[in-house]
């Protein structure tokens, strides 16, 4: 097919006069267009309030084969003209090697259910075991504590069907430079199995929390109907080694599960699971990663600063991205923006708070909201160990919860500012949050080197967003759950040097994010699918004591 980049449609057009204009680009009759594909399309606003869309097409002509594409490229002469180079996605064929169990898979987030899924269509029967409860009953957990109930620690924003992702914005965007197809492979798989078809070639694709738990519940029904088993409240609580080889699993404290291979695709909040990894020689290694604070600013701000005005009806919130390098050397940037979104409580340990970002798929929220985060690197962590990072997390989660005695500390970014603990009292940004909030000073959260890159970060992101540094402006923490404090190494199949063990995704230190955890499940099926055979299924209890009770049907 032919490619057009670059191809500019008013708001409002139709599917006929994008028809239309990729023939007169082309130069051919519009009834020559035998198919129109968009691959992306993305909001030019650089001469707001005229906006329109960018669009990068693929294009087949009736009576043109491969040879006659070339020619006509050539014939344009357009640099926003040429051939197609999209890559499919092709899964590996199965290897040889003998597995005389299922391959288990840890973690239910995008990681693990991915892995689980590609593993379960090519007969592996997987067993994916999930510390937390299932979307459903998670969900319904997660709203009664954001009403002040009590916390759950194996079940919560961080845990459960779907991982931290399921109480996010569900942004699907990456960074990822990826040359083998799974970034559309992850886009396809979420459409089939219930996304908006749209997410295909939005240039910023989102599915939001209601969406996206639906979407991991219809994916966890196809891997039981392929044979596989997903056990909630299921924790990994150990491992059994031999001769530098995995040779089972504890699951909660007592039950043993054997297994040759073993995906560790355990999310960025699995604590106690490093510490037991670590205690048992697993290797890993502390790694850089950033901390900060929610700020929201009211939703039709951001959107005159993008879109030059208050509102646009089709084009919905408006979202941005800042960055900034402080005086210290240290960067300062937005993550996890989330439009027409919520603050939420996402805590996982009692006696310590963190913050995280929510848009439902409608982002319809006041507010739009981010987290403006400060990179920290091993140097500034309390001690050298592998899980320095970590151990640098919980103290700032710590204080945070101390703080806001349980609750969110929060403060105006104008007190924050000048470094006092203000008035108790928002001013015209009236704040959205999920989850008890108290007035705080913020600045006694961690380092004043922090405060002070943040603050330089904010006062220079108004020059690129009037308004970003309102001094009411409303400030959360902590957050700290932006990536894993630890990398889990491992070779290029995609194993631990311990044999067996299989580290993946956000919580192994190689994604940052719902799409590209997402690929590294994939990425890691794929490794075990090249080496082993399915193995043959003899439908007995997978514990060698006795059968685990909570299996999801």
């Amino acid at each position: 097919m032919i490619r057009i980049n670059q191809l500019k449609m008013p708001l409002g057009h139709s599917a006929d006069s994008l028809k239309a204009r990729a023939a007169k680009t082309l130069r051919v009759r519009e009834n020559r267009i035998a198919d129109l594909k968009i691959v992306k399309r993305s909001v030019d606003a650089r001469k707001k309030p005229d906006i329109c869309y960018s669009y990068v097409v693929d294009v087949a002509v009736s009576g043109l084969d491969v040879a006659g594409e070339q020619q006509l490229v050539h014939r344009l002469r357009d640099r926003n003209v040429g051939i197609s180079q999209e890559k499919v996605y092709r899964c590996p064929e199965c290897g040889g090697e003998r597995l005389d169990h299922p391959p288990v898979v840890v973690g239910a987030g995008p990681a693990g259910l991915f892995c689980g899924l590609l593993l379960a269509r090519k007969g592996y029967r997987p067993i994916l075991l999930e510390r937390g409860q299932d979307v459903d009953a998670r969900t319904r957990e997660v709203a009664a504590f954001w009403e002040g109930g009590t916390l759950n620690p194996s079940s919560n924003v961080q845990f459960g069907e779907g991982g931290a992702g399921t109480f996010s914005d569900g942004k699907l965007n990456t960074l990822v430079k990826d040359a083998s197809g799974r970034n559309r492979e992850v886009l396809r798989l979420l459409v089939e199995f219930g996304a908006d078809p749209s997410i295909l070639y939005l240039n910023k694709p989102h599915i939001g929390t209601d969406v996206l738990s639906q979407v991991v519940k219809a994916i966890r029904t196809e891997i039981l109907r392929l044979g596989g088993q997903v056990r909630f409240m299921s924790q990994v609580t150990d491992v059994e080694l031999e001769e530098g080889r995995l040779r089972a699993l504890m699951v909660d404290g007592s039950k043993r599960l054997k297994a040759e291979a073993a995906v560790l695709a355990i999310g960025h909040s699995a604590r106690d699971t490093f510490e037991m990894l670590c205690s048992r020689g697993i290797p890993m290694e502390a790694k850089a990663f950033a901390v900060g604070l929610r700020i929201q600013h009211p939703q039709s701000m951001i959107n005159r600063s993008q879109y030059g005005q208050d509102k646009v009806e089709e084009l919905g919130a408006a979202d941005y991205k800042v960055t900034w390098k402080a005086a210290s050397g240290r960067g300062v940037y937005s993550f996890c923006m989330c439009p027409g979104g919520y603050v939420v409580d996402a805590s996982s340990e009692p006696g310590r708070l963190a913050v995280n970002g929510m848009s439902y798929h409608g982002r319809a929220g006041e507010n739009a909201n981010s987290a403006l985060i400060v990179t920290v690197t091993p140097e500034d962590f309390p001690d050298r160990t592998a899980l320095g990072g970590m151990h640098f997390q919980r103290q700032l989660e710590e204080r945070a919860y101390a703080l806001g005695g349980g609750k969110i500390p929060v403060q105006l970014y104008g007190d924050f500012r000048e470094n006092r603990a203000g008035a108790e009292n928002f001013g015209q940004v009236k704040p959205q949050f999920k989850g008890a909030y108290a007035f705080a000073n913020l600045r006694e959260l961690w380092p004043e080197e922090l405060s002070q890159a943040l603050i330089e970060g904010v006062e220079a992101f108004e020059g690129m967003i009037r308004g970003f540094s309102r001094p009411d402006a409303i400030l959360a923490g902590i957050e700290s759950r932006t990536s894993s404090p630890v990398r889990i190494p491992r070779d290029e199949g995609l194993e631990s040097p311990v044999r067996g063990i299989y580290p993946c995704g956000e919580g192994a230190g190689y994604a940052g994010g719902i799409t590209s955890a997402a690929m590294d499940g994939l990425k890691t099926a794929e490794e075990i699918i090249r080496r082993f055979a399915p193995p043959v299924y003899r439908g007995d209890s997978i514990f060698t004591d006795r059968e685990e009770s909570n299996h999801a049907e």
